[in-house]
C-alpha cells in the first residue's frame, strides 16, 4: 500500500494530464471531496489558449476544472467553492456572464482575488475548486 493510499488521498489525473511534467497533481480527492490545483487556460498538453482573451482563458480554465473534478468522480455542478485569480478584477462582469453558463443554482461559494501575476506571464486567470463527490 502506497503512502498515497494510506493517508487516503487519491491523486487525480487525466490522459493527457497537463501537469505532470510540472509534478502537481491536477487534483486530490480526500473522502467525499476533491481538491483542484489552480487549473490554468491551457489545453491537454500544457499550452496557453487564448492568449490576451479573458473569456476563452476563462472558459479553458472552468473546462479543466471540470475535467478534473468528473475525473474524480465529482462534476462542476457539485463544485462547491471556486477561488479565481484573475490579473485585472475588471474581468469579473465577465466571469460573472461565464459562471451563469456553467453553473446552475445554488451556485458554488466563490472568492474572486486580483493577483500581480500568475505563474505565466500570458495567464489572465487561474481558478482552484474544491468539488462534493455524491
Amino acid at each position: 500500500m502506497s503512502a498515497v493510499e494510506r493517508s487516503g488521498r487519491t491523486r487525480v489525473t487525466a490522459d493527457p494530464d497537463w501537469y505532470e511534467s510540472a509534478g502537481i497533481s491536477l487534483g486530490i480527492r480526500v473522502g467525499d471531496l476533491v481538491f483542484t490545483s489552480g487549473q490554468a487556460p491551457v489545453d491537454g498538453h500544457g499550452a496557453t489558449v487564448g492568449a490576451g482573451d479573458f473569456e476563452a482563458q476563462a472558459r479553458q480554465a472552468l473546462a479543466n476544472v471540470s475535467t478534473v473534478l468528473d475525473r474524480a468522480g465529482s462534476g462542476i455542478d457539485r463544485a462547491v467553492k471556486l477561488t479565481v485569480f484573475v490579473t485585472d478584477v475588471a474581468h469579473q462582469d465577465v466571469f460573472a456572464r461565464l459562471r451563469a453558463e456553467f453553473y446552475v443554482a445554488p451556485f458554488p461559494a466563490e472568492s474572486f482575488v486580483q493577483v500581480a501575476a500568475l505563474a505565466d506571464p500570458a495567464w489572465l486567470v487561474e481558478i482552484e475548486a474544491v468539488g462534493a463527490v455524491e
